[in-house]
């Protein structure tokens, strides 16, 4: 299964992934955006949001169950 995840070392804090899906992405400490419901919206919302960050913070990664 494909899950986002947040480098902390390249977000910048925007926020521009939270405006996109509240449901998954979050700000958490330092104003540094945490994946908190990594299926809280569709792949093809998630890949909006991974696709408007503009520090390239997010990506995909194959998560076994």
């Amino acid at each position: 299964m494909k899950v986002p995840v947040v480098d902390a070392d390249l977000c910048t804090g925007c926020g521009a992934c939270a405006d996109v899906c509240p449901d998954v992405f979050d700000m958490g400490e330092g104003d540094i955006a945490v994946v908190k419901n990594p299926t809280g919206a569709s792949e093809s919302d998630i890949q909006d949001a991974i696709d408007g960050c503009p520090s390239e913070a997010i990506s995909w990664t194959e998560q076994t169950q």
